[in-house]
């Protein structure tokens, strides 16, 4: 299992994003200025796209495991490469997600506490109803974890 950094043709990945933001244009927002990875272990399982946000923060914008891989801790692999690379370079890593009984309590598993949210951020800027595990998108709850400590 190994991490490489994608510097180009990072829309070779695009099935992978839809995974985790399924409006291609929300990626368009923030892939090419953002700094992507794949966790490659006899193939690519998963992906993640970081984003430097200004005063010590770098944001998950981005991460997704395929289906099949799902539930067999590639995405925390993932999360733990991402604090261990940028540890000392920020002091925070940040996630927005929808507050969903699926994603919320992986971050919070993963060492990550509620912050703050963003009112209607889904249904003011997706054109269509997201929905996961039967719960309609509204909000963006951010979490945060330290990267100044363990």
């Amino acid at each position: 299992m190994y991490f490489r950094e994608i510097k180009e043709n990072k829309k070779q990945y695009l099935s992978l994003l839809l995974l985790a933001d399924e409006q291609e244009d929300m990626i368009d927002r923030y892939i090419d200025r953002g700094t992507m990875y794949v966790l490659d272990d006899d193939g690519v399982k998963c992906e993640c796209v970081v984003t430097d946000e200004g005063e010590g923060i770098l944001e998950i914008k981005n991460i997704a495991t395929e289906p099949q891989y799902q539930g067999k801790g590639y995405a925390n692999a993932m999360i733990d490469f991402i604090c261990r690379k940028y540890k000392g370079d920020f002091s925070v890593l940040q996630v927005g997600t929808g507050d969903s009984p699926l994603t919320v309590p992986f971050y919070e598993k993963c060492g990550f506490v509620r912050s703050h949210t963003v009112k209607n951020f889904f249904t003011d800027n997706y054109d269509h109803p997201i929905y996961e595990c039967g719960v309609l998108l509204t909000d963006m709850v951010y979490l945060r974890k330290n990267l100044l400590t363990k």
